[in-house]
């Protein structure tokens, strides 16, 4: 059985560490793809891979940060709802930001969870570990829509 995928898409280079030791830490060992800013996630979902000629394989759980360079978090939301073969994948919102307009947006274009990125790394790694359990594990992923 192949290993499921976690894309991380966050720009800053300390939560990347962070989430990276996190999920270590928790004992995740699942293959994490980063892309640092908007742009990057949309051509890693949507864009063929040179060596294979066909499209990367889709992730089993994205962790999205909002503030995003080039192109913002919500915008990624909103392309990955938009397209059928990317509609039903479970979009974890993980980001600093606790602006009520922010969260309904976020809920308002389809993410599956919101949360805010703790300080504290102890507090950070229970979150990433709870995530890994659930998303990874427990959760029954939807079915691709058929075409």
């Amino acid at each position: 059985m192949k290993t499921k995928t976690i894309l991380l898409v966050e720009d800053n280079p300390s939560d990347i560490g962070l989430t990276k030791r996190a999920l270590e830490k928790s004992r995740i060992a699942n293959d994490l793809v980063v892309v640092e800013d908007g742009q990057e996630a949309l051509e890693y979902l949507f864009g063929e891979d040179p060596l294979k000629g066909s499209m990367n394989e889709l992730p089993a759980l994205i962790l999205l940060d909002l503030k995003l360079p080039k192109i913002d978090g919500l915008q990624v939301l909103r392309r990955i709802r938009s397209d059928e073969r990317t509609s039903r994948l479970a979009v974890v919102i993980l980001t600093t930001s606790s602006e009520e307009l922010d969260i309904a947006r976020s809920y308002d274009l389809g993410a599956n969870s919101y949360i805010r990125k703790p300080v504290d790394f102890i507090q950070f790694a229970e979150a990433v570990q709870h995530l890994g359990l659930y998303w990874l594990v427990m959760n029954e992923p939807a079915p691709p829509k058929a075409r």
